[in-house]
């Protein structure tokens, strides 16, 4: 066809790594799978009951998801500070459908945290608008640091940008890290002085490691220029059920987001899942033992992010200490000279080689829109849980899970195989 466009089209590296890493393991190669960010842990019973009894919903629902689950979803977040009434909650098959959604919605170019979540900046260009990186010193906690992000502001409209919505990640992936409240307040001042909207995504905001975190959303202290982005998927270990939800600002703002969001979803998507509305709503409603488990499931990730953060540091790497989700992202600048004997230059063949030579699975950092030539990789220490429920049920009710023979394993064999690494 004469003029028509061709675009480049990729499986995201996060799912294209897992995939690899699948095929190699069951052609019989011994892999620490630390590439794919999945909590890697059973299905809480209750859950798997709610699946079942909602099985016979198999109507189209309402687009925005039913009046009960979206009472739910806003009773959650009232919990969490963030007075929410229903009718500002929409429920979809994930979080990314939604944010994929509001960027085809709202105008202007999107400004990201670089490096940020794989996902972030291919949505914003399928959505045909330009993504902005600013960088997140390690200080920053996942977040643009205040002052390149008017830097990048200044830049991208003396370039002909427009950019007009600003990603935040609470806590970060792929840092492991959390942005604390006063540099919060500082990008939410910057938000008004320059009309950004935030898009704050706070899919891990339960699974800080500390429960004393002091956690503030921007929802708190901008609420009318904020949408917040939650799910399933990594909380209650549900990522393969497709769930997520997201709180518009009241007022006409957000009224008129919300709208946009729900007509595109109307003819992409129609409605989440009738039987995973009826998981959502139980879910949403937080009864006493589903946040035991979720306490649960957070002190783990927790014990094991900084058992992996130990190895990698041990090993020689630079990385700060998680906070939250289950993610370290070491950086191997100080390996640089004894790897370029090896002919690794870059991140991509760096990562190459701990496949290839050491069966360490990581994915690398320019995947996250880092620079290719650093040394940074992203670890999914979710990942060592056990691949049998059972052990992952010992994971979860073990005091030290790294007491369990294949936890102490593999954290050993990241310690040994970087310890080899800085050795050469």
């Amino acid at each position: 066809m004469t003029g028509a466009r061709t675009t480049q089209w990729h499986l995201s590296p996060n799912l294209a790594l897992d995939e690899m890493v699948a095929k190699r393991r069951a052609e019989g190669a011994s892999i620490v799978h630390l590439g794919f960010g999945e909590s890697r842990l059973p299905v809480y019973p209750p859950l798997a009951g709610q699946l079942h009894a909602g099985a016979k919903r198999n109507a189209y629902g309402p687009v925005v998801g039913s009046e009960s689950v979206r009472a739910s979803v806003a009773g959650y977040f009232s919990r969490r500070a963030l007075p929410t009434q229903p009718d500002q909650v929409i429920v979809a098959p994930g979080s990314k459908a939604l944010l994929i959604a509001l960027h085809m919605v709202v105008p202007g170019d999107v400004l990201i945290p670089r490096p940020s979540w794989v996902t972030y900046r291919p949505q914003v260009e399928l959505a045909g608008k330009r993504a902005w990186g600013v960088p997140i010193p390690a200080e920053c906690g996942g977040v643009p640091e205040p002052a390149a992000l008017r830097d990048t502001i200044r830049v991208a409209r003396a370039e002909g940008g427009d950019p007009r919505v600003m990603v935040l990640t609470l806590p970060d992936n792929p840092t492991g890290t959390t942005a604390g409240p006063g540099l919060v307040r500082e990008l939410c001042a910057i938000a008004e002085d320059e009309d950004l909207l935030m898009l704050s995504d706070e899919i891990y905001r339960d699974l800080l490691h500390d429960p004393a975190f002091p956690f503030l959303s921007p929802a708190e202290v901008a609420p009318d220029r904020t949408v917040v982005f939650t799910g399933l998927s990594k909380s209650m270990a549900l990522g393969g059920w497709r769930i997520g939800a997201a709180r518009f600002p009241a007022g006409n703002q957000g009224e008129h987001i919300r709208a946009g969001v729900a007509s595109v979803a109307s003819e992409v998507w129609s409605a989440l899942a009738g039987p995973m509305q009826a998981v959502a709503e139980y879910a949403f409603a937080e009864p006493p033992g589903l946040r035991a488990r979720v306490a649960a499931d957070a002190a783990l990730h927790g014990k094991v992010a900084r058992a992996v953060h130990e190895a990698l540091i041990d090993g020689g790497a630079l990385n700060r200490p998680p906070t939250g989700g289950f993610y370290c992202y070491p950086d191997y600048e100080p390996f640089r000279g004894a790897l370029a004997a090896r002919g690794v230059t870059d991140v991509t063949s760096l990562q190459r080689l701990l496949l290839d030579e050491h069966g360490i699975a990581m994915l690398a950092g320019h995947h996250f829109g880092d620079d290719p030539h650093a040394l940074r990789l992203r670890a999914a220490t979710s990942m060592l849980y056990g691949e049998t429920e059972a052990d992952q049920y010992l994971a979860l009710e073990a005091e030290d899970p790294l007491s369990l023979k294949h936890i102490y394993e593999a954290v050993t064999r990241i310690r040994d195989s970087f310890a080899d690494l800085r050795s050469l």
